[in-house]
């Protein structure tokens, strides 16, 4: 018997019975030879956390634009704590860890430079719309491993594509996009902090105090109540999910439409934008792997892709190198 067998049977006795146990799921595109040593969604988690989308994250934005210190979140560390928030809540409902940690760590995959302003432009200008998160399962399908994908189960990939507004079909998936809610409040809580926006005393006193106030307290009190309501019928409490809508509300009209924290939006946007027309217009600019996506699909999409992949700095210095004009060199 394997060791990935082992642990096939390993799961169908300590999960629970809503858990998406490995043996008779992890469906794939193209089928594959079994890994004597990993179970179908370890698979997944690993090529997720080897490919190049995933490294990109580190310089991609989180809230602030290129911000000035070391220790504000980027797309990366975001995902990192949306995995643990995520594992911790599966772990106390026995559900299956290695499926949520592998939707945690790919369900940004797809997206934009400049976070959400990314977003917003490529939406507006591409024919085919733009949202991050089915970004992030083309990525995974399409744009990795030179176009080939990473040929992720069908499990992962649906968590991934649910994991801001529509409802998984396993219960990893669903944690996965609750996760992801009470991280991002949390850390940007915390980045506002540091930014010198907010002080903590500046939270409306209604939600922290039954959430906490601290971070640590308020993201305990969020999972200890979903994990109060049982694992059936996830969801927190009447209270507690009231209390973080408050905070939610808050901190969209104190920190996201922020003139600080926008205050580069406007430039963001426009170069985001740039970028893309230029490209339309002078595709064969596009590296290799990009050229092949215009030709499975077409240029529009293509572009789109090659914006979307794009770190904050690599935006900047492409765009300098094509628009900025340089200085003679005697």
């Amino acid at each position: 018997m394997t060791i990935r067998e082992q642990t096939e049977i390993m799961e169908l006795g300590m999960l629970c019975e809503d858990a998406c146990t490995s043996k008779g799921t992890g469906r794939r595109v193209r089928s594959e030879a079994k890994c004597p040593i990993r179970t179908e969604f370890q698979r997944d988690r690993d090529r997720i956390l080897h490919c190049n989308a995933f490294r990109r994250l580190k310089q991609k934005t989180q809230v602030f634009l290129s911000p000035v210190g070391d220790h504000y979140r980027t797309r990366l560390t975001h995902t990192l704590e949306v995995s643990q928030i995520a594992r911790t809540i599966a772990r106390a409902f026995r559900l299956n860890e290695d499926l949520t940690e592998a939707i945690a760590l790919g369900h940004d995959l797809g997206h934009t430079p400049f976070g959400h302003s990314g977003e917003y432009v490529l939406n507006e200008i591409c024919p085919y719309g733009f949202t991050h998160y089915l970004q992030s399962v083309r990525v995974v399908d399409y744009i990795e491993n030179n176009g080939n994908g990473l040929n992720l189960t069908y499990e992962v990939k649906n968590g991934i594509a649910c994991h801001t507004n529509k409802v998984a079909v396993t219960k990893e998936g669903y944690i996965v996009r609750l996760a992801d809610k009470i991280a991002y409040i949390n850390h940007d809580i915390d980045d506002a902090i540091r930014a010198g926006m907010l002080k903590e005393e500046d939270l409306p006193k209604s939600a922290t105090d039954i959430l906490g106030h601290s971070k640590s307290q308020r993201i305990t009190t969020l999972i200890t109540s979903i994990l109060d309501n049982g694992v059936s019928d996830i969801h927190m409490s009447d209270e507690v999910k009231k209390a973080h809508d408050d905070l939610r509300s808050f901190m969209f009209a104190n920190v996201y439409k922020n003139s600080v924290a926008k205050a580069e939006e406007a430039k963001a946007k426009a170069l985001v934008e740039k970028l893309y027309l230029y490209f339309l217009r002078n595709p064969e600019k596009m590296p290799e792997e990009y050229k092949k996506i215009m030709k499975k699909f077409d240029k529009e999409r293509a572009v789109c892709d090659y914006i979307a992949g794009m770190t904050d700095v690599y935006a900047v210095n492409l765009y300098n190198e094509l628009f900025i004009p340089k200085g003679w060199k005697i």
